[in-house]
């Protein structure tokens, strides 16, 4: 397989047509009017203006109602500024001027304090930023959209966890950007699979196993803070892992179809391949457990030049499912026994889904017009936190109880609140400029 796309064009992989996006939009319940009526307009901060924070708005922008880009932040002006460029050049409800553009640290509690109640901010910096922006936006009373992953640490959970219960009474709605939960084809095949149309499940695999990332070189100028932010993917102390940032989607799909979260997880990983001199590892497996004694097995790879796929599958008593068949289309199927060819096959999903990504954001917006309740923190929590007890197991090579991985006080970053442009990131390089890395065995996870 070849290297994936940057994220940037994450988004681009699932098309709809205009009329799937318009029959998703019906089946949108009605309900009564809430404090942010439907003919309001509806203002939106973008805080982190990555790939991700860029195609989260173009959907935002793109829900039913007026609603109007009003303030950016991120920590790199250049990266604000090619972020509004390319908003700019698909969509019109862009009013963003120098004085709403924020650039720093704290440029994310200016673009939060400029909005008002019942406005939206969209939370899509590096995970290790998130229960922070995310306790904020809370405590401002805001609407919130929050990219995957949610935390890097348990820590990080626990505090997040702690700001959704003022959520809850302030009647704040929050989606969280685990997206494939509103795939058409994945809600109907896991129905399908909770009907016991495949038995009791007995398994379940989940596979992202492609071409490796890369790693840039600091920049002449640029202190060490920034260095590690421009590559947050290799470093733990923002994006968690890759096993927790990209894995977390299929980890989470496959509780879903289980019905449960693990109880405990064991696994192994490292650095087989690469050779940048950054934290990140190269390949993961990790075995689950959920209380029935069913197992989970999560695979992950990121070399090149190795066999590739981008699957969740189940199994059951009475036969077998693929809930995923690659990150392009889902293709789910349900099969009468456990080889998957098509003259097993005994239901396919029809035709193409609505956009997930699309309809994870028609669907707050509609809650905020109509006053729904809708908080989706628990959930992602529970699947952050599942992701991160694998990590666990893995760099520290111990199994790793639910219990004790929500109970760690462990801080990838500790006192990241107080952080300024100046202030020395958790790791730093040794005299060869290379940075430590998880070894099982001797790693401290708990």
């Amino acid at each position: 397989m070849t290297k994936p796309k940057a994220d940037s064009t994450r988004r681009d992989f699932l098309k709809v047509s205009g009329a799937g996006l318009a029959s998703a939009a019906v089946a949108l319940s009605a309900a009564k009017p809430g404090y942010t009526a439907e003919d309001n307009e509806i203002k939106i901060a973008l805080v982190g203006c990555g790939g991700r924070g860029t195609g989260a708005i173009r959907e935002a922008l793109s829900t039913s109602g007026p609603t109007r880009l009003y303030a950016m932040a991120d920590v790199f002006d250049h990266r604000l500024q090619a972020s509004l460029k390319a908003i700019q050049a698909v969509k019109k409800n862009v009013d963003v001027p120098k004085e709403r553009q924020f650039i720093g640290m704290d440029a994310f509690k200016k673009a939060i304090d400029i909005l008002d109640k019942g406005d939206v901010v969209l939370l899509t910096t590096p995970a290790g930023f998130r229960p922070i922006h995310y306790e904020y936006a809370v405590q401002r009373g805001l609407n919130i959209f929050m990219e995957k992953s949610f935390a890097v640490d348990a820590p990080g959970i626990q505090r997040m966890l702690k700001a959704n219960e003022l959520a809850k009474e302030k009647n704040l709605k929050i989606a969280g950007g685990l997206m494939w939960r509103h795939c058409a084809a994945r809600e109907e095949c896991i129905k399908r699979i909770h009907d016991g149309e495949i038995g009791d499940l007995t398994m379940l695999r989940a596979y992202r196993m492609h071409g490796s990332f890369g790693y840039a070189p600091k920049k002449p100028g640029m202190n060490e803070l920034g260095h590690q932010i421009s590559n947050y993917n290799c470093f733990t102390w923002l994006n968690s892992s890759f096993f927790v940032d990209w894995h977390c989607h299929n980890v989470d799909i496959c509780c879903w179809a289980k019905n449960a979260w693990p109880i405990d997880a064991q696994g192994m990983g490292g650095r087989a391949q690469r050779k940048h001199p950054d934290q990140a590892w190269d390949h993961y497996l990790v075995e689950y457990t959920f209380p029935d004694g069913t197992k989970l097995f999560a695979q992950t790879r990121q070399q090149d030049n190795c066999y590739g796929t981008y699957q969740d599958l189940a199994h059951g008593t009475k036969g077998s499912a693929i809930i995923m068949q690659n990150l392009g289309a889902a293709g789910s199927r349900l099969f009468k026994n456990h080889i998957q060819t098509t003259e097993n096959e005994i239901w396919k999903y029809p035709g193409n889904p609505p956009n997930p990504y699309q309809v994870e954001h028609d669907l707050l917006f509609d809650a905020i017009r109509k006053d729904k309740p809708y908080n989706e923190t628990d959930r992602c929590a529970k699947a952050c936190m599942t992701a991160i007890m694998g990590r666990m197991a893995a760099h520290s090579g111990k199994l790793v109880t639910i219990e004790q991985a929500m109970a760690s006080k462990l801080e990838l970053a500790p006192g990241l609140d107080q952080y300024t442009w100046d202030s020395n990131p958790p790791v730093m390089p040794d005299a060869d400029g290379k940075y430590p890395y998880a070894i099982p065995g001797e790693t401290k996870e708990l």
